[in-house]
């Protein structure tokens, strides 16, 4: 094994992506890491939150590794990784800490596992400052397929804050190498679907709202927008909530998407069309992928067995530290070209 790496987790996003990025890589690549600094560049709690030590936890599962400073509040972190293995693992997150955060950690992981690997995760499903559920299965999850992986998905229940409460059992089958893509042509969108939700003791017309106020938004680009409005089952969600998801697909192959969750405060009809000028956004620019996907794409270019050349829309900050956890780990590095309104993202992966 080699030497111990340090990172500064205070470096540009200065927050839960560097502690995500570093342990994966680390899990991967048997790379022993100390992170300092761990969300200095969050003004109220910095350090561990239960979400990210949950996310430590369940990499120390997944690869056996001696870990310091795993708890509450811990601004450093050593983590020394042993094999990688498949199995059954598991995440409780007690708050309505992102499941898919967890997901972004461990999938990665889990599709270079020696057995395939089951994760029973527990948190929130459906919540703010992360990609909802929906957005991962039915977005994310065909463009890490382009890659050549993917994962089996079954929701239990659905967790919203503040109360989380929410469980997911995912499933990778391990695969022997990613394959490299190349996504630079967006091409004419062909539809525009979607899902606009209200649970708990909401009644049923926020959903409508919500829809039609993303559809108003979103003909301007594509005539077939069909968004589906419901109620959810009391049995499955529980507590109050109300949100959408959109998924625009293209005659090229380009999956992109967006999402958004009721506020106090905001019209419902304000909340559809943020959800829907998010998605117009890089679809009138070009890219494509959208914001969200943008960043997640980065570590499977990275690993991939080859070239990867992926047109998107203005570089995140998010991306920006991917890029740099992946490039201060590995000896894969990338270079970003402007072009027109867009960016091309290169980089060759090394498995």
């Amino acid at each position: 094994m080699q030497s111990l790496v340090e990172i500064d987790g205070s470096t540009l996003e200065g927050g839960g992506q560097i502690l995500r990025v570093a342990l994966t890589l680390s899990c991967l690549k048997k790379i022993p890491i100390r992170i300092f600094k761990i969300r200095a560049g969050r003004k109220n709690k910095t350090g561990l939150l239960e979400q990210h030590l949950k996310g430590v936890e369940l990499l120390q599962q997944m690869c056996s590794a001696k870990v310091q400073g795993a708890q509450i509040g811990s601004n450093e972190v050593k983590f020394c990784p042993g094999d990688l293995r498949g199995g059954f693992f598991t995440a409780f997150v007690k708050t309505a800490g992102s499941i898919t955060l967890l997901m972004q950690l461990a999938i990665p992981c889990a599709i270079f596992a020696k057995e395939p690997v089951t994760l029973r995760l527990f948190g929130g499903t459906n919540t703010e400052m992360a990609p909802q559920i929906d957005y991962t299965t039915e977005v994310f999850r065909p463009v890490m397929e382009k890659f050549g992986a993917t994962f089996d998905f079954e929701l239990i229940r659905r967790g919203y804050f503040p109360k989380g409460g929410g469980e997911v059992i995912v499933t990778i089958k391990p695969i022997q190498a990613l394959k490299p893509v190349i996504m630079t042509e967006l091409g004419n969108v062909t539809s525009i679907y979607g899902w606009s939700f209200v649970a708990g003791v909401l009644p049923e017309e926020p959903c409508h709202l919500m829809a039609n106020g993303a559809a108003s938004v979103l003909r301007k680009v594509c005539r077939n927008v069909d968004i589906v409005k419901y109620k959810e089952d009391r049995t499955i969600a529980p507590d109050t909530a109300c949100g959408i998801i959109l998924v625009a697909e293209t005659d090229t192959g380009c999956i992109l998407g967006s999402s958004a969750l009721g506020k106090r405060g905001v019209s419902h009809e304000a909340t559809g069309r943020m959800a829907g000028e998010s998605l117009l956004q890089p679809i009138e620019g070009g890219a494509c992928v959208d914001s969200f996907s943008q960043d997640q794409i980065i570590i499977f270019m990275a690993l991939a067995n080859g070239p990867s050349v992926v047109k998107v829309g203005s570089i995140t900050l998010h991306t920006k530290t991917a890029i740099f956890v992946i490039e201060k780990l590995t000896n894969v590095s990338f270079t970003i070209t402007p072009d027109s309104d867009c960016n091309i993202i290169r980089c060759t992966g090394s498995t």
